[in-house]
């Protein structure tokens, strides 16, 4: 499956936006691919994205979507350091492995 092009779901008011800006900004660049911002998309989360335990979609959450069509979560919670901050290298990395292993 190739990768066509990274979505972020986010809102401008949550705590890890700009987090979630930053490694979609660079995979971006990183691995050539296009990239799309939807703010608070609800029905898009609903029908792609991770829900919590209320079965409610949450914000952010980073999606692939393949030349297919397909549209995949990759990053949907960041993890955090020892020092409880959201560690963005993981995240990141996280991300690119599920592309790699992607189809």
């Amino acid at each position: 499956m190739t990768a066509k092009k990274l979505i972020l779901v986010t809102s401008e008011s949550h705590p890890l936006h700009k987090v979630f800006m930053e490694i979609v900004d660079e995979l971006s660049k990183e691995l050539n691919l296009e990239k799309e911002i939807k703010m608070e998309d609800y029905a898009f989360l609903a029908d792609y994205g991770e829900k919590d335990e209320f079965d409610m979609p949450f914000l952010p959450q980073l999606f692939i979507q393949t030349a297919d069509g397909k549209i995949t979560p990759i990053l949907t919670k960041i993890p955090f350091d020892a020092s409880l901050k959201p560690d963005k290298k993981s995240g990141k990395e996280e991300a690119i492995k599920k592309i790699k292993n992607l189809g």
